[in-house]
């Protein structure tokens, strides 16, 4: 049987791996047997360093055989954004779908090294699917992120979570179910 290989990159903080961990078990769960997920623990996890993650995703991807389904939960989502759109990437993308994944171009989130490029939309137009998921109920990143990621890049679908907070309730069902239906791997 053939799988298919998925990333699951992790949000950042102290325990940010463990707090994870449920995330990316639920979606192993729900993704079943055809599916390998893949979640490493990142570099300095509770201070993140930008060039650092994005070395490990580069490693990360380089042992993969085949396409990849990218999943990233948080600052993990921001630094993987910045990863796609200054990179070379020569793995080829089988979706991308980002959990609560912050903006950094507000008065209170303004991180000069995790700000996107304007041409981030450009830059992620090969990825057949693109989807970026943000829970009404969020407590650690504003709801408002999903909307601003939205408009700055248009060609994802954007799913709105009534509930489950941050950690979504530690249930990737929903998600599972749109990597299921469009994986073209």
């Amino acid at each position: 049987m053939t799988t298919t290989c998925v990333l699951f990159i992790q949000g950042g903080g102290k325990g940010a791996h463990s707090a994870d961990a449920p995330l990316a078990n639920s979606l192993k769960r729900a993704l079943g047997p055809k599916y390998d997920v893949h979640f490493p623990r990142m570099p300095g996890e509770a201070d993140p360093n930008v060039a650092s993650w994005k070395e490990k995703i580069s490693s990360e991807l380089s042992h993969i055989p085949g396409k990849v389904v990218l999943v990233a939960h948080s600052v993990g989502a921001s630094i993987l954004l910045r990863y796609l759109s200054e990179e070379k990437v020569e793995k080829p993308i089988a979706g991308l779908f980002l959990l609560a994944a912050p903006s950094w171009d507000e008065d209170r989130w303004n991180f000069d090294d995790l700000k996107l490029r304007r041409d981030i939309a450009e830059k992620l137009a090969l990825v057949p699917r693109l989807f970026l998921y943000h829970a009404r109920d969020d407590d650690v990143i504003p709801f408002a992120h999903l909307a601003l990621h939205g408009a700055r890049i248009p060609q994802a679908v954007v799913r709105a979570v009534d509930s489950g907070g941050h950690q979504f309730g530690n249930d990737l069902t929903s998600v599972a179910a749109d990597i299921r239906g469009n994986d073209t791997a």
